[in-house]
């Protein structure tokens, strides 16, 4: 895994991401795709479904679809910078990614606003800059994800245990908003616990920050002593550093699961 020092200054742009979640054998289980490996970005990496928002996103007809109000919608977002029209955008884009990338339909009313994820101008693993919602969503009983053999080319159900777990062994790669989000997730006991607390708050903003230490690359998050916004975020660790080849937290696995080894 090669890190960039390489400065975006071109704006984020607006992107959309769902966790697909299900109840397995031992609990909570998140859906991850394994990108292709010629990909520019994240080649290799296990990711949740997801991509930029397109202009049609925002068509009056891709709008009308929605079966909820965009009032509504809006609300749920978060964020009253941003007119109502494009908050229900966002939505579309979710629907479509997760159809187009591991081929579940969902409803509208079966999306969780959870997380957003603003990348940094000096980005680790990526040579754009997005303006990412993340969305929880209980994946349809039904429906069987697949991978769509372009973009991705595996898929993975696991527990946020077990697959923070196969990435500290090194079987799987994963980029830091998808460990901390897995890390997040572990705090959950079964789908029904994630979901009604993401419909309890306000999706947190995360702007993660970095600096090098010796020729190491860290990466801080909200409440760090070293980033510019002194409140926690999420739970998990305040930072993450390259070492070995991976970023890790500074107290191990353990601080990954929460202390639950």
């Amino acid at each position: 895994m090669e890190i960039s020092s390489k400065i975006i200054d071109t704006p984020p742009r607006d992107a959309a991401t769902v966790l697909m979640l299900r109840e397995g054998s031992s609990g909570l289980e998140v859906l991850l795709l394994k990108r292709h490996a010629d990909s520019k970005d994240l080649g290799g990496a296990f990711v949740f479904p997801g991509g930029k928002r397109d202009e049609t996103d925002a068509s009056p007809s891709a709008l009308a679809s929605l079966d909820q109000p965009l009032s509504v919608l809006h609300a749920q977002l978060g964020e009253p910078d941003i007119a109502p029209e494009h908050a229900g955008s966002l939505f579309v884009a979710a629907l479509r990614e997760a159809q187009e990338e591991c081929g579940l339909q969902l409803r509208c009313t079966d999306l969780r606003p959870w997380s957003r994820w603003i990348t940094p101008r000096r980005p680790a693993m990526m040579s754009k800059r997005f303006d990412t919602r993340f969305f929880l969503a209980r994946a349809p009983s039904a429906q069987i994800a697949i991978q769509d053999n372009h973009e991705t080319t595996e898929i993975l159900w696991a527990s946020p245990r077990q697959a923070l777990m196969q990435y500290w062994a090194g079987d799987i790669l994963l980029a830091p908003p998808q460990i901390m989000s897995l890390s997040h997730l572990s705090l959950y006991q079964n789908v029904d616990h994630a979901l009604e607390d993401a419909a309890q708050r306000t999706p947190p903003v995360i702007q993660p920050e970095s600096f090098d230490v010796e020729g190491m690359r860290v990466i801080c998050y909200p409440g760090d002593p070293r980033h510019s916004v002194q409140v926690r975020a999420l739970p998990g660790p305040s930072r993450l550093h390259f070492k070995n080849d991976r970023f890790e937290p500074e107290g191990g696995l353990s601080e990954f699961l929460l202390g639950k080894l």
